[in-house]
């Protein structure tokens, strides 16, 4: 069966380049590989009626990115976040150049991202998304080990995850991460910009 036309695009990252070798697997993480980039390659299988994914590349976004990150949360991403901008996701790169992860196709397309933020204390998880033609492909497996990864290189010993309780679709691709609600905390807010 042909792949059937997608009705949400993938987004073209900035940084990407088609990767070197074609038949790269999962490295066992991320790596420190060049200038500060961490990476990963994974082969994904193929599900019918999915478009091809022999390589999937996993590097740290980087402020050329910021748009194409942007572009890609409008299409696969669950909710909006008041740090949904420019201003916001540049703060992020530049306070901590390793946090925000993207998954690449082997044609340079964004397929997810995470953001793998460590404060020292805590690893948080945020903002787990894969474009919704790649879903079920080991996308967010791939993106989840490599930000665990990221947490145990820096001292981490436990990792939280923002997960909206009405995204009852990713419940189950959590629980097979090995992660689950803690019914006893509640996230209070209090936006501290106008």
């Amino acid at each position: 069966m042909p792949p059937r036309p997608s009705s949400r695009p993938l987004v073209r990252s900035a940084e990407s380049s088609p990767p070197d070798h074609a038949s790269v697997i999962l490295l066992a993480s991320a790596r420190a590989e060049g200038g500060g980039r961490e990476t990963a390659r994974r082969r994904t299988g193929r599900g019918a009626g999915m478009p091809r994914m022999d390589d999937l590349r996993i590097r740290t976004a980087g402020p050329a990115d910021l748009d194409a990150v942007l572009a890609f949360w409008k299409v696969a991403a669950e909710g909006v976040s008041i740090s949904d901008d420019r201003d916001g996701v540049a703060g992020l790169v530049a306070r901590d150049p390793g946090a925000l992860l993207l998954a690449e196709t082997a044609g340079g397309e964004l397929a997810g991202t995470v953001i793998a933020g460590f404060d020292g204390w805590r690893c948080h998880l945020y903002r787990l998304a894969v474009h919704p033609e790649l879903r079920r492909r080991g996308v967010g497996t791939a993106l989840l080990a490599a930000a665990e990864e990221r947490f145990v290189r820096l001292g981490g010993r436990r990792a939280d995850a923002m997960v909206l309780d009405r995204n009852t679709a990713a419940h189950p691709a959590w629980r097979a991460a090995g992660y689950a609600p803690e019914r006893q905390w509640s996230r209070w807010v209090r936006p501290l910009a106008p």
